[in-house]
């Protein structure tokens, strides 16, 4: 596992490298060179090929002073050139549009960048067991605004999920917990081919957009 830390400081904070003490920092999202001809010593901002096996490797981006379009523009590189990672947005200000924002770019947490080194390693392993952080806080808070826009009070909830098959209700609300279609289809024991197809179904019939819209319809009272 590798932990990249994109921040425009000049050395990892205390908290991030009691965290994780091997990472590594970089100013601007590193090039990728190949193993037998650089490393990522060798020469600031490149990276070595090894970061293209299927371990897990987390990017940390520590926002930019110009904030959205360093995010959007940071994230669409990375996830243009590399593959199996995982992006957290570190935020000195966290709010809740850039946090939900984060996540439509492809952002699989966002959180305070001096959050403690216990919370940032909670962080990393929800996102690599396929979660989604977004910190406690901020998540009961999109709860509770969507409940009182969308008016998903229990029964409302369950004659939602009334329109559901048994399955496509079961691939919901593990899909509504932040799981992957990976880890639905380990939980429940049937192929990912399966999973989308029911969560697909599932986002027709209950016109929502994505799984963050149907975990804030369905998560104050299936999520557990």
């Amino acid at each position: 596992m590798r932990d990249i830390f994109i921040t425009p400081q000049p050395a990892l904070l205390s908290s991030w490298l009691a965290a994780f003490p091997k990472a590594e920092i970089f100013s601007l999202v590193p090039k990728v060179v190949q193993k037998n001809t650089k490393t990522a010593k060798s020469k600031v901002g490149e990276l070595t090929t090894e970061l293209e096996n299927k371990n897990l490797t987390v990017f940390w981006l520590h926002m930019n002073v110009d904030r959205q379009q360093w995010m959007t523009n940071t994230i669409a590189l990375i996830l243009k050139d590399f593959q199996h990672v995982k992006i957290v947005v570190l935020a000195n200000s966290p709010n809740q549009a850039e946090a939900l924002h984060a996540l439509s770019l492809g952002a699989v947490g966002y959180c305070h960048a001096y959050s403690s080194a216990e919370l940032l390693k909670e962080v990393k392993t929800v996102i690599s067991h396929g979660g989604i952080w977004l910190g406690q806080a901020l998540l009961q808070r999109l709860i509770e605004v969507t409940t009182k826009l969308a008016g998903n009070k229990p029964e409302y909830v369950e004659g939602l999920l009334l329109q559901l098959t048994k399955r496509e209700k079961d691939v919901a609300i593990e899909a509504a917990k932040g799981f992957s279609n990976k880890e639905i289809a380990r939980i429940l024991n049937i192929t990912e081919r399966t999973v989308k197809a029911h969560l697909s179904s599932t986002f027709e019939r209950l016109a929502v957009k994505d799984r963050l819209q149907l975990a804030l319809i369905l998560n104050s009272n299936y999520h557990r």
